[in-house]
């Protein structure tokens, strides 16, 4: 990079930044979602640019910071003898004088990507969901009352960063969100760590990991039970379940791992339809969620299942 980069001007903790994106260099075994990395963001999405991290092929990221270089706001850049690719796909990339862009004359993903993990792989049970809020609604019920059922422990603590600078409170995050407006926080429990994103209009869309080793089985076929007692006291309006594979410590390494695989929706309300899917209805019965089984969250093929639920569910 230092070769092919033409604009050095900085700011803040950015190491280079252009009109298109914001560079951050960062030479560390364990890359968190720092409170460096939040303003960073933050900055990025005022002035519009991508934020894009760099770190060598040993690195590894924290969940937190994989949503954020999994989403259209950031690129994981990573760097070896062999240059650069990114970190969650292996493509390999190349400075094009105003941001790290696909290199166009790549044929095949980069050679660091395919190579073995340096841990044993084992399972990501993730939960993705949406709930909407009134203004009188204390915050946070749905992590801390997920966490509670699936590893038997409340959160710990909740903060904008990691490490994390609260202990768990939905009262007093409830008070920050409040304060904010628009929020992304992250709450981390025991052997779990969740998301949580809150916008002006009351809805938050919360992603929860739960990290399992190579001989631990997560809780498939008690998805129903769990989305069911969810709902009972703390409503969603949907909600996603998947397997992903990963380390155990809820860490990404930039290396091939496997494909996720889906196994059920629910959606607020009693569905009769669509045919073609298995349906149960769970939850209370004033006000009742409808759980869509879709696979084992081992064959990634069933995400065209999932593609079809969606496209059945939505009005026309």
């Amino acid at each position: 990079m230092e070769r092919e980069r033409s604009v050095t001007e900085t700011t803040g903790g950015a190491d280079v930044l252009t009109p298109n994106a914001m560079v951050v260099l960062q030479d560390r075994p364990l890359v968190p979602l720092s409170a460096a990395l939040s303003e960073a963001l933050l900055e990025c999405e005022r002035t519009g640019r991508l934020l894009q991290i760099v770190t060598g092929h040993h690195s590894r990221i924290t969940v937190p910071l994989q949503g954020i270089v999994s989403s259209p706001k950031g690129h994981w850049i990573v760097h070896d003898d062999n240059g650069y690719y990114e970190g969650l796909t292996g493509r390999p990339m190349h400075w094009d004088g105003k941001a790290f862009a696909h290199d166009p004359d790549a044929r095949d993903y980069a050679p660091a990507y395919t190579t073995r993990p340096s841990a044993p792989v084992g399972t990501h049970l993730v939960i993705t969901l949406q709930a909407h809020h009134t203004p009188q609604d204390v915050l946070g019920g749905q992590v801390d009352q997920l966490m509670r059922i699936i590893t038997g422990e409340p959160p710990s603590g909740w903060g904008v960063a990691e490490p994390l600078e609260h202990p768990w409170a939905p009262s007093e995050l409830t008070t920050y969100v409040q304060a904010a407006g628009t929020s992304r926080l992250i709450a981390v429990g025991q052997g779990a760590i969740a998301t949580l994103e809150f916008s002006g209009r009351g809805t938050e869309r919360t992603t929860l990991a739960v990290g399992y080793g190579p001989d631990q089985h997560p809780p498939v076929t008690d998805m129903p039970s769990i989305v069911g007692l969810l709902a009972a006291d703390n409503p969603v309006s949907a909600l996603l379940a998947q397997l992903t594979p990963g380390r155990a410590d809820l860490t990404v390494e930039p290396r091939w791992s496997g494909s996720s695989a889906p196994i059920g929706l629910a959606a607020a309300g009693a569905y009769t339809g669509p045919p073609g899917f298995t349906r149960q209805r769970i939850g209370p019965p004033d006000a009742p969620v409808t759980w869509f089984h879709l696979g084992d969250g081992r064959s990634p093929e069933y995400w065209q299942r999932h593609k079809d639920l969606l496209t059945r569910l939505r009005p026309t």
